[in-house]
């Protein structure tokens, strides 16, 4: 036994508690630099080598053995070394010999040093500090997800962030990421499953991009990015980060009704109505396929057709020159107000550029479409642009062309309905017609049906 112990950084100590006398082996004076005669045998000597800091919490230790309410003692603390330094050391001992009264008689015990564990500990503790501090100080949630072999997953490693991310304690994802995945959209939560998948399949990188839905914040957009490492047994461990991406979500829509707004007029472009157009025809090729619901018996709406029309503000050029630019832009953007009030919310408009304009109404007859063109001149006519206290009067021509099933693709309604928005202008202007015997392509214009 003294033998294993020579070496080891342990020393042993035997205490007689009635005399308060305690004697050290060779190796426990060795552990603190001390000779063997160095040290006093009165216990009181050896509380005079306990730190200060540690000193009561040794001798309630000590206490709560004596009494019987501890079946050992064992506690770590700071001695005094010979050199003035301390030493972090273990001590374990134990009552061997107690009175009739079990009042302890003999104590037996070690002393081991422990003070390069400590050191490493708290240089783990200060490194776990700090990177703790480190990732709770990045704008998103550091995180590590585990998924164990047999599908199950949890948050090994969460920054406070999960607070703003999740609305989340690191806690609550621990065990399970069943909480986190509560808050993602529905409509998004296969995409973020499949792209882990993926990701795990593949150890390729984990990215998605994905909507969650928050008690306080509401929708709110989030982006993850994790590396995925193969486990023994089976499972993927991902370190990675999830930020908000909301506002650069925001932005990117912005950037793209810029790119599909007129910034005048702030109805849809060209490109952007164009777009519409084809979701009409589209629509009408569908349903002309049997793959969508006949209309109603008395339903004006018919999705077998469309009316689509082109209008442009007669004499613009005049107003240009007689009162300027500003004033013309004036008129156009009075002009779009006018178009914008009377569609329909499923209709849509679009500046096609310049003072020229169209206008796509699904499920309208043509009929329908002619009623729409008189009321956008009776508007325009009962309110004419005022700009700047002066009132500029204009007015419009209109041409309107069908859109069916017929039609081999999306333009053939519109060049039909700008040949006879043509006709109108050659047939003296403010007036619309219908070019309901209009082809395009290499054919002649045939007839159209004029309405004043």
């Amino acid at each position: 036994m003294v033998q294993a112990i020579v070496g080891s950084g342990t020393g042993i100590w035997d205490r007689n508690v009635v005399t308060g006398e305690i004697r050290y082996s060779p190796e426990w004076a060795e552990l603190l630099g001390y000779r063997p005669d160095d040290l006093s045998n009165r216990i009181e000597d050896s509380y005079i080598r306990v730190h200060p800091d540690d000193l009561a919490y040794v001798q309630e230790t000590l206490r709560a053995h004596f009494e019987g309410r501890s079946p050992s003692y064992e506690v770590e603390h700071r001695l005094l070394c010979k050199d003035g330094t301390y030493k972090w050391v273990l001590s374990r001992g134990r009552v061997i010999e107690r009175d009739a009264a079990g009042q302890p008689l003999r104590m037996v015990g070690t002393t081991t040093d422990i003070t390069s564990m400590r050191l490493l500990a708290e240089e783990l503790r200060n490194s776990r500090d700090l990177i703790a501090n480190l990732t709770n100080e990045i704008p998103g949630l550091v995180f590590q997800y585990r998924q164990a072999a047999d599908g199950t997953a949890c948050l090994t490693y969460a920054s406070t962030r999960i607070a703003d991310i999740y609305e989340l304690v690191p806690q609550q994802v621990a065990a399970t990421v069943a909480p986190l995945e509560g808050r993602i959209h529905p409509e998004d939560l296969d995409a973020y499953r499949t792209t882990r998948t993926a990701s795990a399949a593949d150890l390729a990188p984990w990215h998605c991009t994905f909507r969650v839905l928050l008690p306080i914040q509401g929708l709110r957009w989030r982006q993850i990015d994790a590396h995925p490492v193969r486990q023994e047994g089976g499972g993927i461990l991902w370190h990675g980060l999830v930020v908000d991406v909301t506002e650069h979500k925001r932005v990117e829509q912005e950037l793209k009704d810029l790119a599909r707004i007129d910034h005048l007029t702030q109805l849809p472009n060209r490109r952007a109505f164009m777009e519409r157009l084809d979701e009409a025809f589209q629509r009408i090729g569908r349903v002309a396929a049997g793959q969508g619901d006949p209309p109603a018996a008395d339903d004006e709406r018919d999705d077998r057709r469309a009316a689509v029309m082109m209008i442009d503000i007669d004499h613009f050029k005049i107003v240009n020159d007689t009162y300027g630019h500003a004033v013309g832009d004036a008129v156009i953007r009075h002009f779009a107000a006018v178009l914008r009030a009377i569609l329909r919310v499923t209709d849509s408009a679009g500046r096609m550029g310049g003072e020229e304009f169209a206008v796509c109404l699904p499920g309208a007859s043509l009929e329908q479409a002619e009623h729409f063109a008189r009321r956008v001149r009776r508007t325009i006519a009962a309110g004419p642009a005022v700009v700047r206290g002066r009132v500029i009067s204009f007015t419009v021509s209109i041409g309107i062309s069908d859109m069916t099933a017929r039609d081999l693709q999306t333009d053939d309604p519109l060049a039909r309905a700008d040949m006879a928005l043509y006709s109108a202008k050659e047939r003296g202007r403010n007036r619309v017609e219908i070019a309901t015997g209009l082809t395009c392509g290499p054919q002649p214009l045939r007839r159209n049906r004029v309405a004043f």
